[in-house]
């Protein structure tokens, strides 16, 4: 594990909530291929914009190591969540903060998963600009959450 970096602090109850987001989205990874769900496509990059064919074959010969290391990712952050089989427990007080203590890699890894899952809530939600986004609509709550974790994640890392 590398020095550690970044300490983040989240109560309990979100650390459930993220857990299952993210236990989500590696399981959307993968039982989903990019050509059948348009929420797993947008993770993959459009390396030909002008030519359909083109960026199918370089999805299809890239995609799954692309998936791949996006598993790989939420692994990470379940792992020092302490929410992956691991011996953290939230159960007891859901109210309770966890501190979090993070290395280069774990935080990148934190910051790739959390910015895929606005990806792929964003599509869910019909999100293509910010007038797509409804704050008032509690639909947009979780895709709203992650984005504050995400910044503030962004903003310890800024400052170190």
């Amino acid at each position: 594990m590398s020095e550690r970096i970044v300490v983040l602090e989240i109560s309990g109850l979100e650390a459930l909530h993220l857990a299952g987001i993210v236990g989500q989205f590696r399981d959307l990874l993968a039982d989903s291929q990019a050509d059948d769900d348009p929420a797993v496509a947008r993770l993959l990059p459009d390396a030909y914009p002008d030519d359909e064919a083109a960026s199918r074959e370089f999805r299809r010969l890239t995609g799954g190591d692309l998936l791949g290391r996006r598993a790989q990712d939420a692994a990470v952050l379940l792992q020092t969540l302490g929410l992956d089989g691991g011996d953290r427990s939230t159960e007891d007080d859901p109210d309770a903060t966890i501190t979090i203590a993070l290395g280069e890699t774990e935080a990148l890894a934190w910051m790739r998963t959390l910015s895929a899952l606005r990806l792929v809530l964003a599509t869910r939600l019909g999100i293509r600009t910010e007038d797509d986004h409804h704050p008032d609509d509690p639909r947009f709550g979780v895709y709203d959450w992650i984005g504050y974790r995400l910044d503030g994640l962004m903003t310890a890392l800024d400052r170190r």
